[in-house]
């Protein structure tokens, strides 16, 4: 379970691939095989926090000048696969996103205009040198998008609460991060799935959604995903992970979600023909989501 600071940095989610190390070709497969060793590889609210400190100079630092050489790690039936960060990629593609989430003024105030033309600039001719670049990860602020609970499965759900630590109790009597008397453990809920499965799944449902209803932004962004999952090699494992929303939810909460079962209902519902159904699986998955988005606007 992954130890955090008291500075918790919340509140996105992630969809990751993780892909063999026998998918990366040389110099790099070492690189990461060297790196998969490592006893001291930083976690997902470290990448948060390195790109939030980048902010802060004048003019701040929208995307990393480096690409990122870190990555997350799992061991899957005894084969290591990995998961790079490509935090400058993924800062240049969240970038282009911003207009339609912030306020003109409240971007222009974060993010000054000559600093995001510049940025922009910088990306357009990096594009050129690497047209196939694609990241291996993706992320959603406030809100787990429904098309990738599609991906899994309610059986491959993984939740472990948090805890505190600390003093003779735990951790040996050592103090945690920042000098806090307790060390604090995250929740962690994920799901975790091989790639031939999250393809199958994609390719039922969308069959079955546009056999069914009319297109829109389920299966628009059903057949993105499905895309972008072509890219990758077939051995690889697909991981959903509530990442920072879990600060924005009970424990209460964390435990009775269930919500890639309800997808997966909804859409068998459909598949049958069972409208009233596919829409109680629906309205369940609204009010539990609604619920978290709309805490974004809380004073």
């Amino acid at each position: 379970m992954p130890k955090v600071s008291s500075l918790i940095v919340p509140y996105a989610s992630y969809l990751r691939v993780y892909e063999p190390l026998a998918a990366f070709p040389e110099p790099e497969r070492g690189h990461w095989a060297r790196y998969a060793r490592r006893p001291d590889r930083p976690s997902y609210q470290d990448e948060l926090r390195r790109s939030l400190a980048d902010l802060l100079p004048t003019p701040p630092i929208p995307v990393p000048v480096h690409e990122s050489s870190d990555a997350f790690v799992v061991e899957a039936d005894g084969v290591v696969c990995v998961c790079p960060w490509r935090t400058r990629l993924r800062g240049w593609q969240a970038l282009g996103e911003l207009p339609g989430q912030l306020p003109t003024p409240v971007l222009d105030a974060v993010l000054p205009p000559v600093v995001r033309r510049q940025t922009t600039a910088d990306y357009e001719r990096w594009l050129v040198r690497n047209p196939d670049a694609r990241p291996w990860i993706r992320t959603s602020t406030w809100e787990v998008p429904l098309n990738w609970f599609v991906l899994v499965a309610d059986e491959e759900r993984q939740y472990e609460k948090g805890y505190e630590a600390g003093g003779e109790e735990g951790a040996g009597g050592q103090e945690g991060e920042e000098g806090d008397a307790a060390a604090v453990c995250a929740p962690v809920l994920r799901y975790r799935t091989p790639m031939v499965q999250a393809r199958r799944r994609v390719a039922r449902g969308l069959r079955t959604l546009r056999d069914a209803i009319d297109d829109g932004p389920l299966v628009d962004g059903l057949l993105d995903v499905g895309r972008w999952l072509e890219e990758f090699h077939p051995r690889s494992l697909v991981e959903l992970d509530y990442g920072g929303l879990v600060h924005a939810l009970s424990d209460e909460q964390l435990d009775e979600d269930h919500s890639a079962a309800d997808v997966a209902e909804g859409i068998e519902a459909l598949r049958g023909g069972d409208g009233d159904g596919a829409g109680e699986a629906y309205a369940r998955l609204m009010e539990r989501w609604r619920a978290v988005r709309d805490r974004q606007f809380s004073n």
